[in-house]
């Protein structure tokens, strides 16, 4: 989040710099010189500023490409992560603190095993927050040699969107496949199910569908599966 974020979240609800200032607890002076960029936006006050202002979790700070994924990424609740971003599947769940969604589809997206229910939403987060740092997330995933797990998560969403004739969405997932296509990797990989048995894979690569096949993943979803996709 950077101050003209903050001038136009601002500008939405109709307040004045004092207002907006005496909201979020600091002075007006302060509050200037955050649009005007002189002084820089702390997480601390994003997350304050988040509920406050009614701000998409887009807006939430992203990891550092140097600080890397946590090691403890395994441990993570992405059940109750989705349900934070507002995911139907998981609507019951909570967590304390939301995140960014580019940084949990990255992370989601690294993990080598996920609950097929986990792994359907996905698609689901790229569709839901089209609007998110796609620099941020492909840089990211080619970091990681995940691009192809992207590509496929992506290309999902798009299907969706398609069939709900949701233009905007659509271009703007396309404009993403489009740079992550020269960057796809071309040995096989699965989309998050990595402790599949050998038969499964054989399976695979006869019945999956020309969308996977052509991210070299072994998996069977489809984007005309996904429950979203009639919501």
């Amino acid at each position: 989040m950077d101050g003209n974020s903050l001038k136009e979240a601002r500008l939405k609800k109709n307040w004045t710099q004092v207002q907006a200032a005496l909201a979020l607890d600091v002075t007006q002076a302060y509050w200037s010189m955050l649009e005007k960029g002189h002084r820089p936006v702390s997480d601390r006050f994003v997350r304050r500023a988040l509920k406050v202002l009614n701000l998409p979790p887009t807006s939430l700070p992203l990891r550092s490409e140097e600080v890397g994924l946590p090691v403890t990424s395994q441990r993570l609740d992405f059940s109750a992560e989705l349900g934070a971003l507002g995911y139907p599947g998981f609507s019951y769940l909570r967590v304390r603190r939301r995140r960014n969604p580019a940084e949990v589809l990255l992370e989601a997206l690294n993990e080598p095993n996920l609950d097929s229910r986990v792994a359907e939403g996905l698609p689901w987060v790229a569709l839901a927050y089209v609007d998110m740092d796609w620099d941020w997330l492909v840089r990211n995933a080619k970091l990681r040699d995940r691009q192809n797990r992207l590509g496929f998560a992506l290309s999902l969403a798009r299907e969706v969107s398609e069939g709900k004739k949701e233009s905007e969405r659509t271009r703007k997932l396309r404009s993403c496949l489009e740079v992550l296509e020269s960057a796809r990797l071309a040995r096989e990989d699965t989309f998050c199910h990595d402790s599949m048995t050998q038969a499964e894979r054989a399976w695979l690569r006869e019945q999956r569908s020309p969308s996977a096949a052509h991210w070299n993943l072994l998996t069977d979803m489809k984007g005309e599966h996904l429950a979203y996709a009639y919501e």
